[in-house]
């Protein structure tokens, strides 16, 4: 198993080239399940979850070139074999259960392995489940598989969410392509991974106006073609090193890098008082004068405060002037890093879905322990600036989102080493 080594104190300086979305990549890639001519995606990240959407075509019979490293994914479903979709593959990522709609739209049946092997309620499938229904869709829940079926195909509905789901949307918004008549999704989620889809489902010939709201119109068409399409930046990953060199210290000019996909947490350091400046090629980040000023931080759907990072946003804080408050209002439990935090030396109370930070002057290297993958990466900012050696251990989840952290935190000044550990 590998562990991170980070020997912190040194400031950054350089360029740090972010990857393509990972949450949006995994949106897209089934979406090559509705035509039978190719896609092709480019500016894919090289990513284990990513391997494991390709495994999961790969299991239905779609067929996957990866070329340039990983780069460009060439996907064609015109030679599939089965509709279902096993608990073996889907139980490793969430984002298997967006295969649900294609294969209804293109395919008229579907059996597809609840993520994880849980109920419905407790991870919330039923509002995919609702909407299909509302579509025409028969579904049965037997022995942790939804059996789905449609006679002649699914049909146009108002489909309200009963929140602004992001996988529901996708989940739909595919479906509905090749649905018969209007579908209008309602409370829509708003993230520009379903903009970046709703862009390449259109470039397949799709019909779609309003992504980007909370209202979608989506009028079927009888089919949909080949495309290229090149993956949205990643927000997150820009919003992680965007942070190091806050934490660290320096200057650090991340490319691809856009304003509108992050601007609620730009806003947020900038009343820390970090300077945030556009480039030609990206977002220029530096740490002013001194320590970063404490800011408060309510977690929200886009075009709010990302969840996935709140973590990394929280080892920021840790080193703040000043008493911060988060407060995280998407997932829950969603704290289990400020353990890990604290034993490096940060001042974190939780209570309940809130945590009190209060900004230490410095912190210390620690063995400490990644709980998942926002927590990993969290855990290897706070010891750029901590006094020694951190280890992070337990870093198999950093893989599942961020392509080669050592390799890009390297490039910049940051002492960062994976090593082989036992266990």
């Amino acid at each position: 198993m590998d562990s991170i080594v980070v020997k912190g104190g040194t400031p950054l300086k350089g360029k740090i080239e972010i990857a393509g979305a990972k949450n949006a990549a995994l949106t897209l890639m089934p979406a090559t399940i509705l035509s039978d001519e190719p896609l092709t995606l480019t500016n894919t990240p090289r990513l284990s979850d990513i391997k494991t959407m390709t495994t999961l075509l790969e299991s239905l019979g779609v067929e996957v070139t990866s070329l340039q490293g990983g780069k460009v994914q060439v996907m064609s479903s015109h030679g599939m074999t089965t509709t279902r979709a096993d608990y073996e593959i889907v139980r490793k990522m969430r984002a298997s259960n967006l295969v649900l709609g294609p294969l209804l739209a293109k395919h008229h049946q579907a059996v597809v392995s609840l993520p994880g092997g849980c109920a419905i309620g407790a991870r919330p499938m039923d509002i995919h489940v609702t909407a299909l229904e509302a579509m025409g869709a028969t579904i049965d829940l037997k022995d942790g598989y939804l059996h789905a079926t449609t006679k002649g195909g699914l049909k146009g509905a108002k489909v309200p969410l009963r929140f602004a789901s992001v996988g529901a949307t996708e989940n739909i918004l595919m479906a509905a392509t090749l649905a018969k008549g209007t579908t209008v999704i309602s409370n829509a989620a708003r993230e520009p991974e379903i903009v970046d889809l709703a862009d390449c489902l259109r470039a397949m010939g799709a019909q779609i106006d309003g992504d980007g709201t909370s209202t979608i119109e989506i009028q079927g068409v009888d089919r949909l073609g080949a495309a290229t399409h090149r993956v949205v930046t990643d927000r997150i990953e820009l919003g992680t090193y965007m942070l190091a060199p806050v934490i660290a210290g320096g200057e650090v000019e991340c490319i691809g890098g856009r304003m509108n996909l992050v601007s609620a947490f730009v806003e947020k350091l900038q009343m820390a008082g970090v300077e945030v400046s556009e480039t030609k090629d990206g977002l220029r980040v530096a740490r002013a004068n001194g320590r970063p000023k404490a800011v408060d931080v309510t977690t929200e759907p886009f075009p709010g405060f990302p969840t996935d990072l709140q973590a990394q946003m929280m080892a920021m804080l840790c080193m703040a002037e000043g008493t911060s408050v988060l407060e995280e209002k998407i997932f829950e439990n969603r704290f289990m890093h400020a353990p890990e935090l604290t034993r490096m030396g940060a001042d974190i109370d939780v209570q309940g879905g809130t945590a009190t930070v209060t900004g230490v002057s410095k912190m210390k290297g620690a063995q400490v322990m990644a709980t998942d993958l926002r927590a990993s990466v969290s855990l290897i900012l706070a010891g750029l600036a901590a006094e020694g050696e951190t280890v992070v251990n337990r870093v198999y989840h950093l893989d599942r989102g961020y392509e080669h952290v050592e390799e890009k935190l390297g490039a910049v000044g940051a002492k960062v080493e994976r090593v082989k550990t036992d266990g």
